[in-house]
């Protein structure tokens, strides 16, 4: 899994249990220069209940499905640090839950070394409401750019699922930026004139520097489609938050994979990122990134309405001043 702290450098972390029946969970995060793992989340207990995360059944005998210990990661609040989604059980009952998991400043000695740790959400009453949840992922339903929820829980039978659509209801002044880094190929060969989109691939990395509210220096990355298997759900593009800096990115850098053997870098930047826009890049072709090009979709908000409305009471307030002296004048 991959993480970023507002550092620009991404991160790995590792949900697991600390025993066979997950009595005990943790979250563990490391990255490079850090020889050790250390732990972004350990308190697993609500008042007098205590959750942890679901144990994998390794009984091929058994008909019912057990799911891999899982975190889908997402920026819910568009505040430039990532959170994430995840299962719990409650360890003395039977009932599992999906949870938030809000990325926040790290209040305690074990994480000091990372700045940032997970605090659980453990009143949230949509998610709350839904029982014998089993996989919880983000998804953008209206294309807007905030990340919605979407639960799969367990039927009347354990063959049956039901598929559950929360709609983020979260309103702050915070920005974004969408990224889909396409294949940049063509099922035969590409004709001339004509630009090979292709599909979303994996492996494509993503970062940007922009200055924050307060003016210091800010950096953000993200790796598109990281994980394949244990039921990734993972979206084909990255959503990066902003916080509540409106200013334009400074630098976008896209980089890819490269083959094996090859040492020149497929590496290309662009310059003057509007935010709430959504960037897509087509790295064709794969060797020359001076090539690639890109296209850029504004998603505008409410704020452009809420300025225009300012401006034209400002025009209309200055016009009357300027009648009522006319007038008086005359």
């Amino acid at each position: 899994f991959s993480l970023t702290d507002g550092d620009g450098q991404s991160e790995h972390l590792l949900p697991v249990c600390e025993d066979t029946t997950c009595q005990k969970s943790a979250i563990y995060l490391t990255k490079l220069g850090l020889d050790q793992w250390i732990p972004v989340l350990q308190d697993f207990r609500n008042k007098d209940t205590l959750w942890g995360f679901v144990p994998y059944q390794n009984d091929k005998s058994s008909t019912e499905i057990s799911f891999p210990i899982t975190l889908h990661i997402g920026d819910y609040n568009m505040d430039g640090y990532p959170d994430a989604l995840a299962i719990l059980k409650n360890t003395s009952g039977s009932n599992q839950q999906a949870f938030l998991l809000e990325n926040v400043p790290c209040n305690n000695v074990s994480c000091k070394s990372v700045r940032r740790m997970f605090k659980v959400f453990w009143e949230l009453s949509d998610l709350n409401q839904i029982k014998d949840a089993v996989v919880a992922t983000f998804f953008d339903i209206y294309e807007d750019g905030i990340l919605d929820i979407i639960v799969l829980s367990k039927g009347y039978s354990n063959k049956d699922f039901a598929i559950h659509t929360l709609k983020n209801n979260f309103e702050a002044d915070a920005y974004f930026v969408k990224v889909i880094v396409l294949s940049g190929l063509c099922s035969n060969d590409c004709p001339r004139k004509i630009t090979p989109f292709g599909v979303n691939q994996p492996g494509p990395y993503i970062m940007y520097t922009t200055v924050d509210a307060n003016g210091y220096l800010k950096n953000g990355s993200a790796g598109q489609l990281s994980q394949s298997a244990h039921f990734a759900l993972q979206l084909p593009y990255n959503v990066l938050g902003l916080g509540r800096s409106a200013n334009f990115l400074d630098h976008l850098y896209v980089g890819i994979p490269r083959p094996l053997g090859e040492k020149s870098i497929r590496k290309q930047e662009w310059t003057a990122i509007i935010p709430n826009s959504q960037l897509i890049v087509i790295p064709y072709p794969h060797n020359v990134p001076r090539s690639w090009s890109a296209k850029l979709y504004l998603t505008p908000s409410n704020i452009v309405l809420l300025t225009a409305i300012a401006l034209i009471g400002v025009c209309v307030f200055i016009l009357a001043i300027i009648g009522i002296l006319h007038w008086q004048e005359k």
